[in-house]
């Protein structure tokens, strides 16, 4: 498989994970979203994904896009460990979290949307991660034990740490989130976890490594 991602990219650190967990070796195509005014815009990449976004992952012959898309495919034909549950309960609560982070706030965030704002970037950021976080408080406390829905990894967990990533990153008070705190703690203790981490990527700049 090859994966294209910056080792920066929320999304893409989201399938660095799941690559991980499931014991699946690749090899990067590093893709700088700020140098160049951008390598993702480059014909080179747009004939990887149309879109113009990381992640993108080639894998059985075909290249798949979007974060979530490419966990489940991997979930599909890979399914051990699974990041899905069995029950059709919390299957749905996973999936439910996982699209609360990677459709409503994730992109409301991002690198495309905090040039249109200008000197008001970091303000909108954090008033976006506050009030999806807020939200997102209160659903965990309902669906979480050790992790996010229940004592066993998901596919939603894959989502939280990489947004609570970016939210330390824009100086977002985590002190109203006890329990988002809790479980990025915890998951940050899995190797899957460090590994993955933008901090340990082959393109990470040597001042932000770790």
């Amino acid at each position: 498989p090859i994966l294209y991602g910056y080792f920066r990219s929320s999304c893409s650190w989201r399938v660095r994970i799941a690559l991980a967990l499931k014991g699946i070796s690749y090899d990067l195509v590093p893709v700088n979203l700020v140098k160049d005014g951008g390598q993702q815009f480059s014909a080179e990449f747009k004939a990887v994904n149309p879109m113009l976004q990381v992640p993108a992952l080639k894998i059985d012959g075909i290249t798949l896009s979007q974060s979530l898309a490419i966990i489940h495919y991997l979930e599909d034909t890979r399914p051990n460990p699974r990041l899905l549950p069995q029950d059709p309960k919390k299957r749905a609560q996973v999936r439910m979290i996982a699209d609360h982070i990677a459709s409503g706030i994730q992109p409301l965030q991002n690198i495309k949307v905090l040039k249109q704002m200008g000197e008001k970037k970091t303000e909108w950021a954090q008033n976006c991660i506050a009030s999806g976080f807020r939200a997102l408080e209160q659903i965990l406390q309902h669906t979480a034990r050790h992790y996010c829905v229940g004592d066993e990894v998901s596919m939603a967990d894959l989502c939280l740490v990489p947004q609570v990533a970016n939210a330390e990153r824009f100086k977002v008070d985590m002190g109203p989130y006890p329990t988002i705190t809790r479980i990025n703690k915890a998951l940050l203790e899995l190797e899957a976890f460090q590994v993955s981490h933008p901090s340990r990527q082959p393109d990470t700049p040597a001042e932000l490594r770790a």
